[in-house]
């Protein structure tokens, strides 16, 4: 495991939702991982981000650790769900919310 693997699967396994995306959630840096902080902020879960724009190593790692090619990515209890396209699928569907009960992830508030 290189470095930034390591780094990426701490990130991952020390919170329950976690999202690696460009920029931070008060401030996105492109509008895919815009959308997937509102998805996450209007399901009211509490998330941890990482911007990959300040970490070259993890922007490239992540891609590799996960096997997906392009950034945003969500992560819930360890496990990788996808990007933003398939958050908002999800979301639509319910099943987001459900992985999200099945999970048992903490609500903000």
């Amino acid at each position: 495991m290189t470095d930034a693997t390591t780094r990426i699967d701490e990130i991952v396994r020390a919170n329950d939702v976690v999202l690696f995306m460009k920029g931070t959630a008060l401030f996105p840096q492109c509008g895919f991982s815009s959308r997937a902080v509102a998805i996450l902020d209007h399901l009211g879960v509490s998330f941890e981000t990482v911007d990959v724009l300040q970490d070259p190593e993890v922007r490239q790692g992540i891609k590799a650790y996960s096997d997906w090619p392009t950034i945003p990515q969500l992560y819930v209890k360890g496990e990788f769900v996808g990007g933003s396209d398939i958050m908002m699928e999800m979301y639509e569907a319910g099943e987001l919310q459900q992985l999200l009960a099945d999970k048992q992830v903490a609500r903000t508030g």
